[in-house]
């Protein structure tokens, strides 16, 4: 039996299975490894009581990420056609609607832009950092060429003009008809290479604490000092969790122009995190990927905790227009 998945434009309707198969979305449990689970109702280690505060402790970590909510804060994420199909240029139109269905049409501005669109693969090797156009009537649009199909899942982050309204990342599914090939999740490795650039990743990423992630960038052996400022930043970086595709905000430190980037980051729970830096060199933003494991809170993982990795598939999406860098965004 031929393993390749044939979906058809009917994928619209087969998005609650694109969700349940490939973790996609947040109402289904994610089919993947025991190790690599996020930890649910409260399984961030021994100690806690059974119940209540085990609860109390899952809801607080799923409110640290975000991308988990179609809707959140009074405000959805609309997109104008959920199916697009793999290896054609295409466009994708969204809005955010407010509680009233009104579509917004004042946000404030944040790295340079009024919001942030990111595209993963729910299998997490595919990605793209995209910078949308709102028209006058509130309607975003953005063109984008993805060469895998299956389930995606697509974030909105951005902060709304409103008096007291606050940073929200918001996501939604989106379908890519073709013949879909299951990819598995890069190991974890501490280096990857991205277009002739080697990045090196050192520190932590912990459940339910602050830590500092450091990336260290090089070319045929030297240092790179002189990288370039994107979106008023040396360095953006996103964190998603695998089966979930949950969105980390992550944010930057000073420093710069290089070889050194860092950031401070909490995952909201243990599982297997995929890291997207993006950096900017020489006119070109160029994109490195990790694979990083986060233990429990229970397990002493230490300051060299397993899961400083990198991946071995980052020449996955070379720049066709693109960007397919993390907005590793300072809220």
């Amino acid at each position: 039996m031929n393993n390749a998945l044939r979906i058809t434009a009917f994928a619209a309707a087969l998005a609650a299975t694109f969700g349940t198969a490939y973790g996609v979305g947040r109402s289904v449990d994610p089919l993947v490894a025991a190790e690599d689970r996020p930890a649910q109702h409260g399984g961030h280690g021994g100690g806690e009581e059974a119940g209540g505060g085990k609860e109390k402790q899952q809801a607080a970590a799923d409110h640290a990420a975000g991308g988990l909510e179609i809707s959140d804060g009074g405000y959805t994420l609309a997109l104008e056609k959920p199916v697009i199909r793999a290896g054609t240029r295409s466009e994708i139109r969204f809005t955010v609607k407010d509680d009233s269905g009104r579509k917004v049409t004042a946000y404030r501005r944040e790295h340079g832009k009024e919001l942030h669109f990111i595209l993963a693969s729910s299998d997490l090797t595919q990605y793209r950092h995209l910078h949308p156009v709102r028209a006058a009537d509130g309607t975003w649009s953005t063109s984008v060429e993805l060469p895998e199909a299956g389930g995606y899942r697509a974030f909105a982050d951005f902060t709304p003009a409103a008096a007291g309204a606050e940073n929200l990342t918001l996501g939604a599914d989106l379908a890519v008809s073709g013949s879909y090939h299951p990819a598995a999740l890069p190991a974890p490795r501490a280096t990857a290479e991205t277009d002739g650039y080697d990045v090196a990743l050192d520190g932590d990423l912990r459940a339910g604490r602050s830590g500092e992630l450091k990336l260290t960038i090089s070319r045929n052996g030297r240092p790179v000092t002189d990288l370039q400022r994107y979106l008023g930043a040396y360095g953006h970086l996103v964190a998603l969790r695998s089966g979930d595709l949950a969105y980390l905000h992550v944010h930057p430190n000073e420093g710069g122009p290089g070889p050194d980037v860092s950031f401070t980051a909490t995952a909201p729970s243990a599982g297997t995190y995929r890291l997207f830096l993006d950096f900017q060199h020489e006119g070109k933003v160029r994109t490195a990927a990790f694979t990083v494991r986060v233990p429990a809170s229970a397990e002493k993982g230490g300051d060299h905790q397993e899961g400083k990795g990198g991946n071995e598939g980052e020449g996955k999406g070379e720049d066709k227009g693109e960007d397919k860098g993390g907005a590793g965004h300072a809220h």
